[in-house]
């Protein structure tokens, strides 16, 4: 049987960054800290990662970084245009979100 927990508290914190600006962050229960308010650009990358989980989603098999760099309509002639896009594809699939095989090409988890 599952038992539900309550949520892990959070502390927030102020901290002084190496410029020695302070800056707004959540101590997680982990250990580990996020940086608050920069909400704008964190929700823009994420939407970006949102795109390209649903172009993999789409697919019928599994889609090479190319492909997908033409749906987000990247210039996809010069290999080093994709290699952010490349860059994001493996960091999902390190993060078990997509499953990179052995030729590079890339398909979604469930």
């Amino acid at each position: 049987m599952l038992a539900f927990l309550p949520p892990l508290p959070q502390i927030r914190v102020e901290a002084r960054g190496p410029a020695g600006r302070s800056a707004p962050y959540t101590l997680l229960p982990t250990g580990s800290a996020c940086v608050l308010g920069h909400g704008a650009a964190v929700q823009a990358e994420l939407a970006g990662y949102r795109k390209i989980l649903a172009i993999v989603r789409a697919a019928d098999g599994p889609v090479q970084v190319r492909a997908v760099g033409k749906r987000l309509s990247l210039n996809a002639s010069a290999r080093g245009k994709l290699e952010p896009l490349r860059a994001k594809m493996t960091k999902l699939a390190d993060r078990s979100r997509l499953h990179k095989g052995g030729d590079g090409r890339f398909t979604a988890r469930p």
